[in-house]
């Protein structure tokens, strides 16, 4: 209780999620719902279509509902979110992607929008994900250094930690991710 306004304090994220790891099934429901808003926001920084960030943070609470347990508490659990928040999201987009591929519609030229500039605004660009998608075929151990540290923003040593590498080699990695990268957001479409 807060003992100056007599009302219930409420447990820091972290808190909740360590309680739901542990089998709570209150602090699960309580972590879903405190969480939801950051999930959305952080879904529509890879995803520029509204509604596909939805899908796709419902896909993330899924997962931390299902995963909880697997949270060891080593790292933040926000970046144990993240981790889950980029992988939806990049299986969103490849889903979208095989969708679309799959019921190809004729696209009037006046309705036709460049899709590396779709949802600046949102700050997300479907180049991005797809030079995810590409770099992720030709050189996969360079993803998580790119998405841990440009994506989910985490410091150095939190990223680091997080993909299991040691510093030095994650700089490495995500220099050379970032040189990979580079020319493909520069491409003409």
């Amino acid at each position: 209780m807060d003992r100056f306004r007599g009302e219930p304090q409420v447990a820091p994220t972290e808190d909740l999620a360590r309680s739901a790891a542990a089998g709570d099934p209150a602090a699960l429901e309580d972590l879903l719902q405190v969480i939801r808003p950051e999930v959305v926001r952080r879904c529509g920084r890879f995803l520029p279509c509204r509604e596909d960030a939805e899908e796709a943070a419902q896909d993330v609470l899924l997962q931390v509902a299902r995963k909880i347990s697997t949270f060891q508490g080593r790292s933040r659990f926000s970046t144990w979110l993240y981790t889950v928040v980029a992988n939806c999201c990049r299986q969103k987009y490849r889903e979208l992607k095989r969708r679309s591929a799959e019921q190809a519609a004729p696209i009037e030229a006046e309705r036709h929008v460049d899709p590396r500039t779709t949802s600046v605004i949102a700050g997300s660009r479907l180049d991005l994900l797809e030079a995810l998608d590409r770099l992720e075929r030709e050189h996969p151990q360079l993803v998580e250094p790119l998405v841990y540290r440009d994506i989910c923003q985490l410091d150095y040593a939190e990223a680091a930690e997080r993909a299991g590498i040691p510093l030095g080699t994650f700089k490495s990695r995500l220099h050379e991710a970032r040189k990979q990268v580079r020319p493909w957001l520069t491409e003409a479409p």
